[in-house]
């Protein structure tokens, strides 16, 4: 199975490289963010017709989307939004025990205080859901590093956002013991796994950007893991996809 994530920074803008993506990987869940638009501004895509599609998003800010392939699982997924879900920010699908879900937290820049109660509910979040025994794979941009190594050299300053150890401790919350960043597991010693890079001066060309895309699994799934990679070479957006692969 290939799960996907992806901030497309603007779909429409990346609507061509997202059906040509589509069509070259064939992820069986993927996982959008930052779409930019409303479900009404978002054309039917022939290569989704065999997906079960859920758009959530708002005209020209944030939203997110999720796309499950059909005939993958035994039931079709149940669609919904966690509680504590704010300007588009987060779907889930409830397949029995698993859940999956797309999440586009806030950056920080223009409310802080609102990035670190996002991620304060999100761990809330997935500590109920493990309480519960369900597994869980989340999927997509946390606006946070982990530690310096997600981060290229030149990129480290100390107490820009993204970088505070109050959301690092925050993102561990998120991850608890009942989720592992599949990325850093699979490649625990790989200091060039960036996912973001800044817009100018050919910083995705030169590869000098930050880590802030992830896929989050369950141990039982990500045990599962031969793969967690950085498509570097897909789209125009300032982030790249992830897709993790499972036996």
């Amino acid at each position: 199975m290939k799960i996907a994530t992806w901030n497309v920074n603007g779909f429409r803008a990346r609507e061509k490289q997202f059906a040509d993506w589509l069509e070259r990987d064939l992820p069986d869940v993927v996982c959008l963010q930052e779409l930019k638009a409303e479900r009404s501004q978002i054309p039917e895509l022939p290569g989704l017709s065999g997906y079960d599609s859920y758009w959530h998003g708002l005209r020209a800010y944030s939203g997110v989307s999720l796309h499950v392939r059909k005939g993958v699982f035994e039931a079709p997924p149940v669609f919904s939004h966690p509680d504590f879900d704010m300007e588009s920010r987060i779907v889930q699908a409830e397949l029995g025990k698993l859940v999956l879900a797309s999440v586009y937290v806030p950056n920080g820049g223009k409310d802080y205080e609102a990035k670190l109660q996002f991620l304060v509910r999100l761990a809330d979040w997935t500590r109920q859901l493990a309480r519960e025994g369900r597994e869980l794979v989340l999927c997509g941009d946390m606006n946070v590093t982990r530690s310096d190594m997600d981060l290229h050299p030149k990129e480290v300053k100390p107490g820009v956002i993204g970088q505070r150890e109050e959301e690092r401790d925050l993102f561990e919350r998120v991850l608890g013991d009942r989720l592992v960043d599949v990325t850093r597991v699979l490649a625990p010693d790989n200091p060039n796994l960036f996912t973001w890079w800044a817009p100018w001066r050919n910083m995705r060309q030169r590869n000098i950007g930050w880590r802030i895309d992830y896929v989050l699994a369950s141990p039982s799934i990500a045990a599962r893991a031969s793969s967690c990679t950085v498509l570097a070479d897909v789209g125009t957006s300032d982030h790249a996809p992830v897709m993790m692969t499972t036996a």
